[in-house]
């Protein structure tokens, strides 16, 4: 991308200056920043009332969330007239049956509908669909 740096991975995570990640709207930021933390056994970096990021112990992809007092949740699936998911996380994992009770064990819920058979999408605690599935 233009005028963005492009540095290896020699260089130390918290010098770099090629971040990058995906903001979630919520109405408890701080609330919705720790059900993905504990999700995905990543650490929290910061965290105040108006939201935070968490990311892997390595590379320097972050998920942040970000207080919007007037947030509507979104309807999975999509329907007319009602507020529509702008994006869905996709996860991979090695045990799909496992990840998803993990996931409602945090206070998400799985969706009545799921359009796959080797897909589950769970709604995390602020209704934002997201995905697990199994790896080829």
């Amino acid at each position: 991308m233009r005028g963005r740096k492009q540095l290896d991975e020699s260089t130390d995570r918290w010098s770099r200056a090629d971040w990058w990640g995906v903001v979630l709207d919520s109405p408890d930021p701080r609330r919705l920043l720790h059900y993905y933390s504990d999700l995905l056994g990543w650490e929290v970096s910061k965290v105040d009332d108006s939201g935070g990021a968490c990311a892997p112990r390595d590379g320097v992809a972050y998920l942040s969330t970000q207080l919007s007092p007037d947030y509507v949740r979104p309807t999975w699936p999509n329907a007319d007239g009602a507020q529509q998911m702008l994006l869905h996380l996709d996860f991979e994992v090695s045990d799909l049956d496992a990840a998803v009770a993990h996931a409602v064990e945090l206070g998400g819920v799985l969706a009545d509908f799921q359009p796959q058979d080797d897909v589950r999408v769970v709604l995390d605690p602020d209704g934002h669909p997201f995905c697990l599935y199994v790896g080829a």
